[in-house]
């Protein structure tokens, strides 16, 4: 009998396996297609090398700011595909030396829970003491009239040889604001209808705005308050309110992702889920059968990779006898590209609705030295605080390297630091991390960079 038997080879599998191992578990692991999951072979990796191909050409494009006399050509899509492949199965066979290196057997096939303690792969039968499910999610199709004949997928995104001449992008999530920001560098037509009044609506309202600037800067049309409703051909039909209208693109972006829950047995062992299909956990990634628990994007939530890998850890650590719990908190997300978007906690409007006496500080990336040499002044960072403790509540930053600087914001947050103590540290200069503290100066009243507030 295994101590812990992990079903999916994602990032969050990945992660349990190996630290159920490092606890001295006899772990197996089950994968019935490549290991790596959708992050590194559908998802993160792909579509952040084909973001930093698109950057590096909308850069080389704009290398006269600095004295550069190039002649760009065309982006070699070939050479990218080449690239995606290559790296995505050096990370698949490290993983997977990972995994033998400590002593994690992996099981090819696809898995059925069959009870509290077994699993069924291919016909064969095996015993746990737990049961890890790192199952992940697949993409969403949405049920509208005549989209299977328009539908671009994101796998076929990242499969791509050409763009297409024009997209709809309908998903309003940090998914669709890369895609539909690639997709403009490289020549598309993007219209990015939205069904609520903002793109990243499940963001900071100011990160929001200066995301959609970005977009609008680059040519993509935005529609707030629009639904797509029907498709015929090349005609895409949105809903606002009571009023329709058409535009005419060559594909439909499909982009929504849900979780990959089904078929595995999990209902006859009393294991709850949510009306999107995902498997309901508690504080501790365990199910409500006590030898099962579920992590990553089968549990829904923001569907991120590290997220996955953070609650692989912590669901390992409870089956092989500890008490872990995940710092859902913590949880912090990001926009790759330029600019870039980094964010963790509560927005401030969250942080409203949930009583707090709400300190807000900012910075511009326009007044930092670095951001100003570096030609991209584009962005702020936005610290939210409670007023009366200091105790930071979210930070949100929009602008170069972002996805980089809400780490300091991570570990404050975790580390309990708050904006007084924040403000009295400093960087290294020039850097763009020197707005991170700069906000929290001025979330603590005493900005050096700001004009004086009232």
């Amino acid at each position: 009998m295994y101590d812990v038997l992990v079903i999916g080879g994602g990032p969050g599998g990945y992660a349990a396996a190996i630290r159920a191992s490092q606890l001295k578990g006899k772990v197996a692991l089950v994968e019935g297609g490549n290991m790596g999951g959708t992050c590194v072979m559908r998802g993160c990796i792909p579509s952040k090398i084909w973001l930093r191909a698109a950057t590096l050409l909308e850069q080389s494009r704009n290398a006269g700011e600095f004295g550069l006399e190039l002649t760009v050509g065309k982006l070699d899509f070939n050479a990218v595909l080449a690239r995606k492949k290559g790296v995505s199965n050096d990370i698949r066979m490290g993983m997977e030396a990972l995994l033998a290196n400590n002593g994690a057997e992996v099981i090819t096939g696809m898995a059925k829970i069959t009870g509290p303690n077994s699993v069924e792969v291919d016909g064969k039968k095996f015993e746990a003491k737990n049961i890890i499910v790192a199952t992940g999610s697949m993409l969403d199709m949405p049920d509208v009239p005549g989209l299977s004949g328009a539908a671009f997928t994101t796998d076929d995104l990242l499969d791509m040889k050409e763009a297409p001449a024009s997209v709809l992008v309908t998903d309003p999530t940090y998914i669709g604001v890369e895609m539909a920001a690639l997709l403009s560098i490289l020549g598309s037509k993007v219209v990015y209808a939205v069904p609520g009044p903002r793109i990243l609506p499940d963001e900071d309202q100011d990160s929001s705005q200066r995301m959609a600037q970005s977009l609008r800067e680059r040519g993509v049309q935005i529609l707030a308050r629009h639904t797509l409703v029907k498709v015929a051909g090349k005609t895409c039909t949105l809903k606002s309110g009571d009023k329709e209208q058409t535009v005419d693109v060559d594909k439909v972006l499909i982009s929504g992702r849900k979780a990959a829950s089904a078929g595995l047995g999990l209902e006859a062992l009393g294991v709850g889920f949510g009306e999107d299909g995902s498997i309901v956990v508690d504080g501790q990634c365990r199910t409500a059968c006590p030898s099962v628990f579920a992590i990553g994007d089968c549990t829904g939530g923001w569907m991120l990779s590290h997220v996955a890998s953070a609650m692989g850890i912590c669901a390992a650590e409870n089956c092989m006898g500890m008490s872990s719990k995940f710092p859902a908190h913590l949880v912090s997300r990001a926009i790759w590209g330029s600019p870039e978007m980094g964010s963790v906690g509560l927005s401030e409007e969250q942080a409203e609705r949930k009583g707090y006496e709400v300190e807000v500080g900012g910075f511009p990336y326009s007044i930092n030295g670095y951001a100003m040499l570096r030609g991209e002044v584009d962005g702020a960072v936005k610290m939210v605080s409670d007023a009366e403790t200091g105790e930071i509540l979210g930070v949100h930053i929009v602008g170069s390297c972002a996805s980089e600087l809400v780490g300091e914001a991570v570990l404050a947050m975790q580390l309990e630091c708050t904006v007084r103590e924040f403000a009295k540290g400093f960087r290294v200069h020039p850097a763009f991390c020197e707005t991170v503290v700069d906000a929290a100066r001025d979330a603590a009243g005493w900005a050096l960079y700001l004009p004086k507030r009232g």
